[in-house]
């Protein structure tokens, strides 16, 4: 991993008593919930504007918002590799102006063949500002307090829903989605772009600094370790990788699905945006609770037998909202569902730096990313294609229950989270 030019700006050194990384933490928290609240949870608001106002059906959107996720995992691959080379700020910077041009355009659709460019780009914007860059410049800056920062940090990814759904909603009833968009899309790129550019630093290293601001790790030499971690090639070729990965292709995939399609569900079978709305920001609520008590708990529990429990708990409010029918079973589903979000969401880059540490991470995560994220684009369409055949949601529901089981099984069986770390380390000890 190349760290990038030190130090970059003496703007950044570390003042008083506060390590820069939790700075770099807040700056990512308030980068995900912007980019996660006006991108990623908007989709679920998009997928019904674009039905009752652009006249496309149920199907055609389902599978043009699945554009989205299988460009923003190809992109990540992109994203991944620059982030190994590249300052962040531009990387992020770049993402977040591409996003909020193409949402500014969202009512400026008319044409099949508009709304899937819509979502490739909107996917390619994504992929460069959100999850990727923010995770990995995070795990960059702590070791010991990795899954408390990540925690933290990921949170804004819930809060985004709690802030924005509402937003979102509210402007484009009110206003329409031609004039609603250009201000969503204004607000993400002030809300990033500025911050992204005064606070974000790569590494540690970058201002002459270190993980946790601990002492250096230092050879036997005295010269700087490298970063701790496995290869690129090992990790990727590792039965731990497969397997988890194959785990969030399942679990992930049902999760989208619902996110999707969770505002739509809602509104039609309460009749009302505002309950549906107010769902969606129950379920954000719920994600961010999760998420810091995960983040607490991860301290306590292996990583790897917190994540089993959670796929049974995403499994459960699956089985739930197929037969949730009033304002009050939907809410209480929503937040069962939104504690499995959260989790779900942070887990996955906090596993992998663990299983494979940093020397590698971004392209690994990326990688990860990429084949999890295309993956998730069979959820919406599946969810939509189910909803179209069967006349409603509660088969297309307990169909993704399935999902859980197979995530569940995969990572049960992809044995020791630490395996080839360990055995990195018995090596160099003899």
């Amino acid at each position: 991993m190349v760290a990038g030019p030190a130090p970059e700006s003496p703007r950044a050194a570390p003042r008083g008593p506060i390590f820069y990384g939790w700075y770099i933490v807040g700056t990512v928290f308030l980068i995900n919930t912007v980019s996660c609240g006006l991108i990623f949870y908007n989709l679920s608001i998009f997928l019904k504007a674009f039905v009752t106002e652009g006249g496309f059906s149920v199907s055609a959107t389902s599978n043009a918002t699945a554009l989205f996720f299988v460009s923003s995992g190809i992109a990540g691959l992109g994203v991944g590799w620059l982030l190994d080379r590249y300052d962040p700020r531009w990387i992020v910077s770049f993402g977040a102006l591409l996003s909020g041009g193409i949402l500014a355009s969202a009512g400026h659709v008319g044409e099949l063949w508009q709304l899937y460019v819509f979502y490739i780009l909107f996917g390619i914007g994504n992929a460069a500002v959100a999850v990727i860059p923010g995770m990995t410049i995070v795990a960059r800056w702590f070791t010991r307090q990795r899954s408390k920062a990540i925690a933290y940090a990921s949170t804004g990814l819930s809060l985004g829903g709690i802030v924005f759904t509402p937003v979102s909603a509210t402007l484009i009833e009110r206003y329409g989605l031609a004039e609603a968009a250009y201000w969503l899309g204004l607000v993400l790129v002030l809300g990033i772009v500025p911050i992204a550019l005064i606070m974000l630093r790569s590494s540690p290293e970058a201002i002459g600094s270190t993980p946790d601001g601990d002492p250096p790790r230092r050879t036997a030499d005295g010269s700087l370790a490298p970063p701790d971690g496995i290869s690129f090639e090992d990790a990727i070729r590792s039965r731990f990788f497969i397997l988890c990965t194959a785990a969030f292709v399942f679990s992930m995939m049902a999760q989208v699905g619902s996110l999707a399609h969770q505002f739509r569900l809602v509104a039609t079978r309460t009749g009302d945006d505002h309950v549906a709305a107010l769902a969606v920001s129950i379920m954000a609520a719920a994600s961010i609770a999760g998420r810091l008590i995960g983040g607490s708990l991860l301290s306590r529990v292996a990583s790897k037998t917190y994540l089993l429990a959670i796929y049974v708990l995403q499994g459960v409010a699956f089985a739930l909202f197929a037969f949730a029918e009033t304002a009050t079973a939907l809410f209480i589903v929503s937040a069962i569902f939104g504690a499995t979000v959260g989790n779900m969401q942070m887990m996955q880059p906090l596993i992998l730096a663990e299983a494979f540490g940093l020397k590698a991470y971004a392209r690994v995560l990326s990688l990860a990313q990429m084949i999890t994220t295309s993956a998730n684009a069979a959820g919406p369409a599946l969810l939509g294609f189910l909803y179209v055949t069967t006349g409603g949601y509660q088969t297309a529901y307990l169909t993704i229950t399935l999902s859980s089981l197979f995530g569940f099984m995969s990572l049960y069986a992809a044995g020791p989270v630490k395996a080839l770390l360990d055995a990195q380390d018995k090596s160099i000890q003899s």
